[in-house]
């Protein structure tokens, strides 16, 4: 009996001794430390083409060491982060009892997933509150009223997808009978469109250019400045128990973001000159200055030579031969100019001595140019460009115009001149290359909002040999816009720097103007952002007021067909 008592205890002290089972769940996993960005030196690229920045994208991912046999999506998991999943090799799980992992909605998720709030592209609202969308899903009029004196919400279902739809629910509670519109994957922006007015929510991935996206409390994902912490449309994922399985953190990098802001006619002669030399030269730039520098890519146009020998302004300039002193360079450099198109009409009114001054000043101040240049071979090259990942490149001609400006030839210095043929094949080439297009021209100028027939057709040329951006540089007067294959066309986008101001305080249409902001991420064109200016002084854009901007916009919107 004794031997039996001791072979107990020693079994007890046996059992007593081994693991405690945890009965709080996994143990929560560090976070994954993120890689370091891999940099390669910028490789060599010919004269008049800017700095090639080749980046190697880093991805922050949950990594993961052991496989699983079963894992449970939930439907709120939006489609693309669902596909990475499915993508592990898993056996799908009929539920969640029953899988071995969970990726769900949890509001301390280590996955951060953005939304954006859209409306098709014609769309005159710029920014709702959370408040407002709150409002809308709960079945309100969606909330107080905005500068316009419109509830732009009001009584109009918010369409998404239904994994969306789940996702917000997880956060707001369940939406108000009617508040909400459930769309297939892919039929979101066809709906949206043919049912204007229209609002939708949809994860930032499938931003697309016939979506404008609006700023939500102030905030915009299509923004440079962008506070994730303070931006209201996200949702936080996990997934569970904790491993380690390859799955993005997030579905919006700063680092892939990329925008360019195209503009119109600079000329910095006549009165806009007279008014640099009595208010100084940076007076032009002062309220533009900041969109400029802060985009990726700042475009110029400038038409006019920088000459030593260039005399006094002459606001009454009648010849219409122009010349700018090259100590106005200043403004361009102020602003955060990063590349200077030289299809101007004007480059050649001083001659050749002028136009290898011009090219002679860019070179030393580091701003790469394109369509134009020391001959033609010089004019036609593309510029090249890199940045965050994204390879962009420029083209530009000068469009003949009756011989009355005379372009580069093989031993002449000048502006490109517009050979389709050529520009077509160039564009097929560069997008094989991996290259995103943009086409600035010089065309015919005309006083008109609308662009003429001929214009239409060699624009949308270009769109099919693939540029996917299409810009007019000439137009003094603003021009409509259009979506053509997967092209964005602006005829026109009117000055940005000229004296054509009204004397009489009526507004010309020439003062008005737009601010193209093109934004790419990832490899893919996401669209436009129109920014809106009044020129002023003679000299000097100005941003334009709520009512200026509403009545251009749908003026402009009436005359594209929208």
């Amino acid at each position: 009996m004794k031997f039996f008592r001791l072979l107990f205890l020693a079994a007890f002290f046996f059992v007593s001794c081994a693991r405690t089972p945890n009965l709080f769940g996994p143990t929560p996993r560090p976070p994954t430390p993120r890689p370091p960005t891999v940099t390669r030196e910028p490789s060599p690229v010919p004269r008049a083409t800017a700095r090639v920045v080749e980046e190697t994208p880093t991805v922050d991912s949950v990594t993961a060491t052991a496989p699983a046999e079963t894992i449970w999506i939930s439907p709120a998991v939006p489609s693309a982060l669902a596909a990475r999943a499915q993508a592990l090799g898993l056996t799908p799980a009929p539920d969640s009892a029953s899988a071995a992992y969970r990726l769900e909605a949890y509001p301390a998720g280590e996955i951060r997933w953005f939304y954006a709030l859209v409306a098709p592209f014609p769309t005159v609202t710029d920014n709702v509150s959370l408040a407002e969308i709150q409002s809308a899903w709960q079945g309100g009029r969606g909330g107080p009223l905005d500068s316009t004196g419109a509830t732009p919400l009001a009584g109009i279902p918010l369409r998404m997808s239904a994994a969306t739809a789940q996702a917000f629910q997880s956060i707001w509670g369940e939406p108000a009978p009617g508040s909400v519109m459930i769309e297939a994957d892919g039929e979101l922006l066809d709906s949206a469109w043919r049912s204007r007015p229209a609002w939708a929510i949809i994860p930032f991935e499938e931003i697309q250019p016939k979506w404008k996206v609006l700023s939500v409390d102030g905030q915009s994902p299509i923004w440079k400045d962008f506070d994730e912490a303070a931006y209201p449309l996200k949702i936080s994922f996990t997934l569970s128990p904790a491993s380690a399985f390859d799955l993005p953190v997030t579905n919006r990098e700063s680092s892939r973001l990329t925008t360019v802001v195209l503009t119109g006619v600079t000329a910095l002669v006549r009165l806009t000159a007279v008014t640099m030399n009595v208010k100084g030269i940076l007076y032009p730039g002062e309220e533009v200055r900041a969109v400029l520098r802060e985009a990726d890519i700042a475009h110029v146009s400038n038409e006019i030579p920088f000459y030593g020998g260039c005399p006094n302004p002459d606001p009454q300039e009648r010849k219409l031969i122009f010349c700018s002193p090259p100590r106005y360079m200043e403004l361009l450099t102020d602003i955060g100019t990063d590349v200077v198109e030289l299809t101007g009409n004007h480059f050649a009114d001083y001659g050749e001595k002028a136009m290898f001054e011009t090219l002679e000043l860019y070179r030393a101040n580091n701003l790469p140019y394109y369509g134009g240049g020391e001959d033609l071979l010089d004019a036609r090259k593309p510029l090249l460009i890199e940045r965050n990942g994204m390879k962009i490149a420029f083209l530009g001609c000068n469009y003949p115009d009756r011989g009355r400006f005379p372009t580069a030839s093989e031993s002449r210095p000048g502006a490109a001149p517009c050979d389709f043929d050529f520009m077509s094949a160039n564009i097929t080439d560069l997008r094989a290359q991996g290259y995103m297009v943009i086409v600035t021209f010089q065309y015919t100028e005309s006083d008109s909002m609308v662009p003429f027939e001929p214009q239409v057709g060699d624009f949308r040329r270009m769109s099919d040999a693939g540029a996917i951006i299409i810009s007019g540089s000439q137009a003094h007067m603003p021009q409509t816009m259009e979506f053509y294959n997967d092209s964005f066309i602006h005829y026109g986008l009117g000055n940005l720097f000229f004296d054509q101001v009204s004397g009489s305080g009526a507004v010309s249409p020439k003062q008005r103007e737009f601010l193209d902001r093109h934004v790419f991420y990832d490899g893919r064109y996401l669209g436009v952002e129109l920014l809106t200016y009044l020129l002023e002084d003679y000299s000097r854009p100005r941003a334009m007021t709520p009512g200026e901007r509403l009545k251009f916009l749908l003026e402009y919107f009436k005359w594209s067909g929208w």
